[in-house]
């Protein structure tokens, strides 16, 4: 397959009845390249509200997605994921919890986030050498949302403005939801996902994915974390 882009994501276990409801949730399997049918729950219209966040898949953002630069290839960035991941060890956390970010529902991480912020740090700055400079179109579509003077540092330097200091780890469930939907998606998610989120939540590997030109985002391997 080929792929546009490359990212590094945290991309829950396949096997774990949380993350198959998530990912029928968003309506995309990324391991298997395959749709999935979302859970029937009354008065929902889950198609619609997941239709933003489904083409990334299930995870969380560790590398955002990146063009490679010139004279780097795939396989080298796989060979750097191995060696990258066997320098780094698993991360425990207390907990996942449902968060609003704005208007977007999302997992959060409960306990001590330093280590994960440090691990997130390291695939940024640590892969970086494999992105390729954003376009000024990019450059200018971001700043015109409005960005802090250090996101705009961000941007210019790793290619994102919520890296580092502006990173939080976050599982996106919904696109931006109408205010007065909130509440019930919410309570939906509260009834149907919270009570199979795993506790202690633990960060036992990374996976690189890609971009097809279908523009879905597909597991290209995971990478077991045994530093």
């Amino acid at each position: 397959m080929t792929f546009t882009r490359y990212a590094i994501y945290y991309a829950p276990p396949a096997d774990a009845e949380w993350s198959r409801f998530a990912a029928s949730w968003l309506g995309w399997d990324m391991e298997t390249g395959t749709y999935l049918p979302h859970p029937d729950i009354a008065g929902l219209g889950i198609g619609a509200f997941t239709e933003a966040p489904r083409k990334y898949g299930l995870h969380a953002t560790m590398k955002p997605p990146m063009h490679l630069a010139e004279g780097r290839t795939q396989a080298a960035l796989e060979a750097a994921c191995k060696t990258f991941a066997s320098s780094q060890k698993p991360v425990w956390l207390e907990g996942l919890h449902l968060a609003r970010l704005g208007r977007l529902l999302a997992l959060r991480p409960t306990g001590d986030e330093a280590a994960l912020n440090s691990l997130a740090e390291n695939c940024v700055t640590e892969f970086d050498m494999f992105r390729a400079p954003l376009p000024a179109a990019d450059l200018d579509r971001r700043r015109a949302a409005g960005l802090t003077p250090e996101q705009d540092e961000n941007l210019t330097r790793w290619g994102y403005p919520y890296v580092l200091s502006q990173f939080r780890f976050h599982i996106t469930l919904t696109g931006k939801l109408p205010k007065p939907e909130l509440p019930a998606v919410e309570a939906a998610l509260n009834e149907h996902l919270i009570p199979l989120l795993p506790a202690p939540f633990v960060i036992r590997d990374l996976a690189l994915v890609g971009e097809a030109t279908d523009g879905r985002f597909h597991l290209i391997h995971r990478y077991a974390l045994s530093g």
